[in-house]
């Protein structure tokens, strides 16, 4: 098995908790980890922990210094209506992303993950960096939004451009749109952002569509595949395939981000998606070729979306590490070979699970509802495609 990637974690991270009932539950990076260790292909030896300390002026490279102040002042605080008015200003007293006490550190250690990922590739010291509970793609500059509090990928997108002068590529594979990213580097010819997503017209946050192309000196550098809702596997990943390849050939890049959101899963309950862990094997897969084949291998990969936190996130992210280090499940996984799960890591959580754990890393299809309308949708999303790639 060889390799040339390293896995980040702080635990730290592990505070970024909105509440009890809220969908954004840290439990998915534990849950991932623990499917790993089952699976014999991570140790704790292998886990690299950042520095918890984050420095202002690199939050400052995204983030405007009175959201940070924000932050930083209710996060010393529970909820009060003392520190209301405060929170609806920035964003953070919210359903999606309430304020809560620790937040500034919990989403700090965050952001020092995702740069550490990037130095670490960017300076040589690794081909590739996984970083699981990165991958906060809403957030943007002045306040907070969709569970996100600092945007972690654009920071670390910023902190490459400053430091290393890379260009880089963001791909972003969230069944949500990655807005945040997108409007910070709207005008930057130099960063290329791509999201593939269920279309905006019935899903937060409401953008992502073919026209946002980019202004003034970075127009032609934004691309998005919206999709539609109820696309199925073969669908998503013939626009994905198609458009990505071709935006990687247009725009050669240094540098390969990309955001692993796995909620475009049928079973997933924030969106319209009827894909199967066939996408989640296949896309670390793709991604893995395109950075070997245009970027000299350099791979950063963050986390991001996906609320059925037992029964697909644990899959999904673990594949993408398993493509990282060239690990024959992940290999198996993307030819559709039906390997087990370890039955200890299926022993270990079954109880916990409020439903029935699947005991393969892919699903089994026929267990899967027939969507009505199958090729009109395909026809529409291949419609799209067109007009993505047609100025490329």
């Amino acid at each position: 098995m060889a390799s040339d990637a390293i896995f980040i974690h702080h635990s730290d991270a592990t505070g970024y908790r909105f509440g009890e009932e809220h969908p954004f539950n840290p439990l998915r990076l534990t849950l991932t980890i623990d499917l790993l260790k089952a699976a014999g292909a991570l140790s704790d030896s292998r886990i690299i922990s950042p520095l918890s300390a984050m420095e202002e002026s690199v939050l400052s490279l995204v983030h405007r210094p009175d959201y940070l102040d924000a932050v930083k002042r209710l996060s010393e605080y529970g909820q009060s209506g003392e520190n209301a008015s405060l929170a609806d200003r920035y964003g953070l007293n919210t359903d999606d992303t309430p304020y809560f006490p620790g937040i500034h550190k919990a989403a700090a250690a965050i952001v020092s993950g995702s740069i550490a990922a990037a130095d670490a590739v960017m300076s040589g010291r690794s081909q590739h960096a996984y970083h699981m509970a990165g991958g906060l793609h809403h957030a943007f500059p002045d306040r907070a939004s969709g569970f996100c509090v600092y945007n972690d990928a654009a920071v670390a997108i910023k902190h490459i451009r400053q430091t290393y002068g890379a260009r880089v590529l963001y791909i972003d594979t969230d069944v949500h749109h990655g807005d945040g990213v997108q409007w910070v580097f709207y005008d930057d010819p130099d960063v290329c952002t791509y999201s593939i997503h269920e279309t905006g017209k019935f899903l937060f946050p409401g953008t992502g569509f073919v026209h946002e192309k980019g202004v003034d000196r970075g127009f032609g550098a934004s691309f998005n595949m919206p999709l539609e809702p109820y696309t199925e596997d073969d669908s998503w990943l013939e626009s994905f395939n198609v458009t990505v390849r071709k935006v990687i050939e247009a725009f050669k890049p240094d540098v390969i981000i990309s955001q692993h959101g796995c909620d475009a899963h049928a079973y997933d309950p924030l969106s319209h998606m009827q894909c199967s862990m066939r996408i989640y094997a296949e896309i670390p897969e793709i991604i893995h070729e395109l950075a070997h084949s245009y970027t000299n291998g350099r791979w950063i990969a963050l986390g991001g979306g996906g609320y059925d936190i037992y029964r697909v996130v644990p899959r999904a992210w673990s594949l993408v590490w398993l493509s990282m280090i060239d690990h024959p499940i992940a290999a198996a996984a993307a030819a559709g070979q039906m390997r087990l799960l370890p039955e200890n890591w299926l022993r270990q959580w079954a109880s916990f699970s409020p439903n029935k754990l699947p005991v393969h890393w892919l699903d089994d299809l026929s267990t899967f509802k027939a969507m009505p309308r199958r090729q009109e949708i395909t026809n529409k999303n291949k419609a799209t495609q067109a007009i993505v790639i047609q100025d490329l």
